[in-house]
């Protein structure tokens, strides 16, 4: 066994054998995969192995895409053949016409990553495949390229191209320790001895936190049990000619495909269960649950109703045992928060669907320090400290009771809510707030009508239209108040804070003291990483000269790692983070300067506070630190606040606006008016697919600076020129917003994806955002957008229709 080597992958499951073949695809010949036992000896041995192409984001689509080209190379290679059946198709049921418009939703987006998807009515749904009836349905998402493919053969065919590429595979051998060195570097401790390497990879499965506790981490992973049962033959298949499609049904929560010549039908059951979570026996292994279909039977009855042939089928088998989830859904698939040179690719409840997928943008992680596509969606610090094992089997039981029921836009549901709250949120709730999720806080999103108001799901704009419209509408004539909970805000000190960030961003950094600035990180390809907010803080009796960093709630783990990973030794720079101490009021409108300056001594003038200068003061009696920012386009206040004040401002601020017509307003409220100054939101227009100058950020780089992360790549980028420009569209509806993913069209061909949209309720536009080739950004173009199916007439408008001069908040 090697004593030295680049990467330890532990698992040899889907993920293991995935990460370590493409480990070697990526240049990494020098890995070893270690396993306890034999390999695909945990969930994969008796994974269903189902092989779609269905994803609800590109990255998702783009990753399984990935997958069915591997696996279809692997079938016909010579030298390992494996057995997959592609292009069986496979058919997703709906029986509302919600379903239906979402569905057509995701044929629109994936068809920006080259896969088609059909939307198909009940009966042709029948036509391709016999066996169901079209009673309670109304048709379904058609994907040609479904199949499915021998889970042990795809794990030893990954395995033996690794090893012919270099890598070593060592089973029977068990991980008992790790431990992480001074140069963070890795000791991988094993009952055969000690491996030390640069990176180590947990891949583990449902023991993902036997291994995580070697680290001293806990991963948001929990089991559930899984049953699905083979059937004898069924004549009718026989007979048909060619293979079943596979069917995926949220209408009765079961799925189904050929097994020979009988089917494979597997529960979601409502009555599901949690596995493991007081521990896993040592001897689990190959192993499962005692069968328990009594559990199952009110899925079946759904089943027999839309299958009546399997009513005379018999039992072959029955299969239950775990599989993992994630509080999402996603799995977990990069650098593990809080350490170095630490990953992971876990939580894969479609493993061997998606799993040739995950371990290729895992391994370009790995090798390249990114991968081809933004992996957010997939990436392990996009949850905060909240999330523990408790909570993500609260989550995990309520994805699995919904399987095949995909969230739609503003759907949040009712599992583990309450995470991360203020002080202010039942005051909120009490003043008629309904409340959206942002990174586990509970965070406004409008503020009810009526007590008894419950807007529909849909894709289209949905019973909010209105009250949001009232909510900018008074924030454009008067003054709102809005809680932002969660703000992601990180104190930096130390004498050498300011050449410090200046080598993190690609544009000026402020260092007058009292003032604001906004830029944006780069990562070592030229393309962006990160946005932030620098506030710099005098000394004052509340601390020494300080620099406030705040990016948005989600970054809250991401942007930490990264600080840290660039500190350098003989720095004199210390981050601490203030996210979850601090909470943010946001006062904003033309009588916002009026409030202000009537529940806070000193002057508040524009002369005095002028946009982009930051103040330490007392709101009432409540010490705030408030930066004049805008992120509506109209004169705004961040009112940065301790929670253990938060009332106290809350309530100086109300009585102080209630003279001026103070209204609150939620994020829905934000959204158009940012969309309207053409301002970004990080992960949805701020990609790492793209650089600071494709996504319109010029003004924002500094290439003369003499030296900041990312400009040699950015500098070769510049001289190749742009592969797409965001630009800002105006989209003739007043039905739907774009949605993100969605394609544009120019002459049927697909020149653009969308990343934002919503309805401008200052400028009456239908806004989005999107990138697009570069040939098509110029103010005018016209294109057309699928929405759902409908193409719609989009025209590139300039960015920025609201104020584009910014004349509100320069005044």
């Amino acid at each position: 066994m090697k004593t030295r080597t680049k990467a330890v992958v532990i698992g040899g499951g889907i993920a293991g054998c995935s990460t370590l073949y493409h480990l070697v695809q990526e240049g990494w010949s020098d890995a070893v995969l270690v396993e306890r036992d034999e390999l695909t000896s945990g969930t994969t041995w008796h994974s269903a192995a189902q092989v779609t192409n269905f994803g609800m984001t590109q990255t998702m689509v783009g990753l399984k895409s990935h997958s069915i080209a591997l696996y279809k190379r692997l079938r016909d290679d010579p030298d390992y053949p494996v057995g997959y059946h592609h292009g069986d198709g496979g058919i997703r049921l709906a029986n509302t016409e919600a379903q239906m418009q979402g569905y057509r939703h995701f044929a629109s987006m994936a068809r920006g990553m080259g896969v088609e998807f059909d939307v198909i009515d009940a009966a042709e749904c029948a036509r391709r495949h016999p066996l169901i009836s079209t009673d309670n349905l109304l048709g379904g998402l058609w994907d040609g390229a479904d199949g499915d493919i021998d889970p042990a053969q795809l794990c030893q065919a990954l395995a033996f191209h690794a090893r012919r590429g270099g890598a070593e595979v060592y089973r029977s051998t068990e991980v008992t320790a790790l431990t992480q060195r001074s140069d963070d570097t890795w000791t991988v401790h094993t009952d055969k001895g000690d491996i030390e390497c640069d990176v180590v990879v947990n891949a583990c499965g449902y023991r993902v936190n036997e291994v995580g506790a070697m680290m001293g981490v806990q991963h948001p992973v929990a089991s559930m049990e899984h049953q699905y049962f083979v059937t004898e033959d069924i004549p009718a298949i026989a007979e048909a000619g060619h293979r079943m499609p596979l069917l995926r049904c949220p209408i009765s929560d079961y799925y189904c495909r050929q097994e020979k010549n009988g089917l494979l039908l597997g529960f979601y059951e409502q009555d599901c269960k949690t596995w493991g979570m007081d521990g896993i026996s040592p001897g689990f292994s190959n192993d499962l649950c005692p069968d328990d279909l009594d559990r199952v039977m009110d899925v079946l009855e759904g089943a027999f109703a839309r299958m009546p042939a399997l009513t005379e089928a018999g039992i072959k088998r029955v299969v239950n045992g775990p599989i993992t989830y994630t509080i999402d859904g996603a799995p977990l698939v990069g650098p593990i928060p809080g350490k170095r040179n630490a990953f992971c690719i876990i939580g894969l409840r479609a493993g061997v669907g998606e799993g040739g997928g995950h371990g290729w943008l895992l391994a370009q992680q790995i090798v390249h320090g990114e991968a081809c596509y933004d992996t957010w969606v997939v990436d392990p610090r996009r949850f905060g400290p909240q999330c523990n094992v408790e909570l993500t089997a609260l989550k995990a039981i309520e994805d699995y009771q919904n399987e095949f029921r995909f969230h739609f836009p503003h759907e949040h549901r009712p599992a583990g809510r309450n995470a991360r709250v203020t002080p202010l949120t039942p005051v909120l709730a009490a003043e008629g707030a309904e409340f959206t999720v942002v990174n586990g806080w509970e965070r406004v999103d409008y503020i009810m009508p009526t007590p008894d108001f419950h807007p529909s799901l849909t894709f289209d704009f949905d019973e909010t239209f209105e009250t949001v419209g009232a909510e900018v509408k008074n924030v454009q004539e008067n003054v709102g108040l809005c809680e932002v909970n969660g703000f992601n805000r990180f104190e930096i000190t130390g004498a050498d804070r300011h050449e410090f960030l200046d080598r993190m961003f690609c544009g000026t950094v402020t260092r007058k003291p009292g003032r604001v600035g906004l830029g944006y990180l780069l990562n070592h390809h030229g393309m962006l990483k990160g946005e932030a907010t620098i506030a710099n803080l005098p000394a004052s009796d509340r601390g020494p000269a300080r620099i406030w960093y705040g990016s948005a709630a989600a970054a809250e783990l991401h942007d930490m790692d990264w600080l840290q990973a660039y500190l350098h030794a003989d720095e004199d720079v210390q981050i601490r983070s203030l996210t979850n101490a601090q909470t943010i009021l946001v006062l904003a409108g033309p009588r916002a300067r009026a409030v202000l300056s009537a529940c806070a001594r000193g002057d508040w003038s524009a002369v005095a506070f002028p946009w982009l200068s930051v103040r330490e003061c007392f709101i009432g009696i409540a010490p705030a630190t408030v930066l004049a920012v805008s992120f509506s386009g109209e004169p705004a206040y961040e009112i940065h606040v301790p929670n253990s004040a938060l009332l106290a401002a809350y309530q100086a601020l109300r009585d102080a606006g209630a003279a001026h017509g103070l209204r609150l307003f939620g994020a829905r409220a934000v959204d158009s008016m940012r969309m309207e100054k053409g301002f970004l939101h990080w992960k949805a227009d701020i990609l790492t697919e793209f650089d600071p100058f494709e996504t319109g950020l010029d003004r924002f780089v500094q290439m003369k600076k003499p030296g900041f992360i990312g400009k040699p790549a950015l500098q070769r980028r510049l001289a190749e020129g742009p592969r797409k420009r965001l630009v800002t569209l105006s989209l003739d509806t007043r039905q739907a917003p774009a949605h993100a993913g969605a394609s544009l069209m120019q002459d049927d061909r697909v020149v653009g994806s969308i990343t934002s949209g919503a309805w401008g309720h200052r400028t009456r536009l239908n806004l989005a955002y999107a990138f697009v080739e570069p040939d098509l950004a110029k103010a005018g173009r016209a294109l057309q957008l699928d929405l759902c199916g409908r193409m719609v007439a989009a025209e590139v408008i300039a960015p920025s229709p609201y104020d584009p001069d910014f004349a509100l908040l320069r005044g």
